[in-house]
């Protein structure tokens, strides 16, 4: 592969950016996602409909769950999968079912936090709302995203007049402390008619819904000569961006090959609700991922034994955002193991197995990056600190498909707003590129 330009760099920076901007919630990613496939002749499938034998670029959604994926004419019914998994939610603060408050003179709204948020950084931010609604339609339920984009909540921080030990033990009530005002007067407002008037429906139509909040400050690249991005949501959406650039270059490169039998499927799946276990119908842990691979086997005229031989010959990165050293807790990092921005994608190794990696998987990655002519670092977490986990393990426990645990770094993890550095995404989109691809 041709090493990366700073027009490259620049170019997978700013796109980045546009993509998190246009993805504030799980539902919106994926519809920024299929967009750009569609973009790229990619066709929508439906898992309630039968799928074409013919070969092609395809994908589905599934919630906040999309599966991509592209066969060559030459791909055989065991023809092993090459598989991006990454994660499409992140940490914030979801509405309940009966949000309507009224404390004090203030109208708020009753929220609760997903994920392992850093509940300090939602303080003092104007925030917006997102996710989607179902409504009636007719005699039948629709689905309808919702994406308000005015500073309509906001989560006021206690005056330090008031708490003069703030600075010292900062502790937040998630039941009491963390709910945003949005109005006033001494009666609860709407929540469920302001739903309604923004989707131009019946308050009565509307039944359900999964929303949240999002900070509303642009994504931007910062510091002295741009070296940084400064964004919401990098965990996970910058994987989730990387991975569909790799895809998208891999698919042409596919195309592009020598005729042949293609050596293997490339895939990209987006998991929802990482960030709370994956236990439900579309996560880590669903039958999304070996139903949709056991399919695509299927649909080329394979198999149940065609799929089995596939998987037993796939290989699986599960790509999620890896801790950068932080300048001000460098002693909160394995030593020997530190990770730098800008310093190219990250191996995640664990020997508890919260990451994936195997030496075979590790062996796959490092390959990938030499492809790619980009550098590698490996982490690993402090022992005597609890250490996150990714879909990794569950993707390799549910499909037996050797898997490695890999990112791109940052810093302020699980923060409304986190930083990485400008140059990863193009290394990373690279590096996964180098794995789906045909060598050469």
């Amino acid at each position: 592969m041709v090493p990366l330009s700073p027009q490259d760099t620049r170019a997978s920076a700013e796109g980045l950016c546009r993509f998190v901007d246009a993805s504030p919630s799980p539902f919106h990613v994926c519809a920024t996602a299929a967009a750009e496939l569609e973009s790229h002749g990619f066709r929508r499938l439906e898992e309630t409909s039968a799928w074409p034998t013919e070969p092609g670029r395809h994908y589905l959604v599934r919630g906040g769950s999309l599966v991509a994926w592209s066969t060559e004419p030459a791909a055989g019914p065991a023809t092993p999968f090459r598989i991006i998994g990454a994660h499409t939610d992140s940490p914030n603060l979801r509405i309940k079912q009966r949000p309507d408050l009224s404390h004090a003179g203030w109208q708020q709204v009753a929220v609760e936090p997903y994920g392992g948020a850093l509940l300090n950084s939602w303080l003092d931010r104007d925030l917006g709302l997102s996710g989607r609604v179902s409504v009636r339609s007719g005699d039948q339920v629709a689905e309808r995203m919702l994406r308000v984009d005015r500073p309509i909540l906001r989560v006021p921080q206690l005056a330090i007049h008031l708490d003069r030990d703030v600075n010292e033990s900062l502790k937040l009530d998630p039941q009491n402390h963390l709910n945003p005002v949005w109005g006033l007067g001494t009666a609860p407002g709407s929540f469920v008619s302001f739903v309604a008037d923004e989707l131009g429906v019946n308050a009565d139509d509307v039944f359900g819904w999964e929303l949240m909040t999002h900070d509303l400050t642009p994504s931007r690249r910062i510091g002295r000569e741009g070296e940084l991005i400064s964004a919401p949501r990098l965990d996970n959406q910058g994987t989730c961006y990387a991975g569909l650039c790799a895809l998208l270059d891999a698919v042409e490169a596919f195309a592009s090959a020598p005729a042949g039998r293609p050596a293997s499927i490339p895939v990209l799946v987006l998991f929802d609700h990482e960030e709370v276990g994956s236990m439900s119908e579309r996560g880590a842990f669903s039958d999304l991922l070996p139903v949709v691979l056991e399919r695509i086997a299927l649909a080329g005229g394979g198999t149940r034994d065609d799929y089995l031989r596939a998987l037993a010959g796939s290989l699986c990165v599960s790509g999620d955002m890896s801790h950068a050293t932080h300048p001000n807790y460098s002693d909160r990092h394995e030593p020997r193991h530190w990770i730098e921005v800008n310093g190219g994608p990250v191996l995640k190794v664990h020997l508890g197995l919260r990451y994936a990696s195997d030496a075979t998987g590790m062996a796959a990655f490092a390959m990938a990056c030499e492809r790619a002519k980009v550098p590698l670092q490996r982490y690993m977490h402090r022992a005597d600190l609890a250490c996150g986990s990714s879909v990794g393990p569950l993707t390799a426990a549910r499909l037996g498909v050797t898997t490695v645990d890999v990112g791109a770094p940052q810093l302020a993890m699980h923060s409304a707003r986190e930083m990485c550095g400008s140059e990863d995404p193009a290394m990373y989109a690279a590096a996964l590129t180098a794995f789906l691809a045909p060598a050469g």
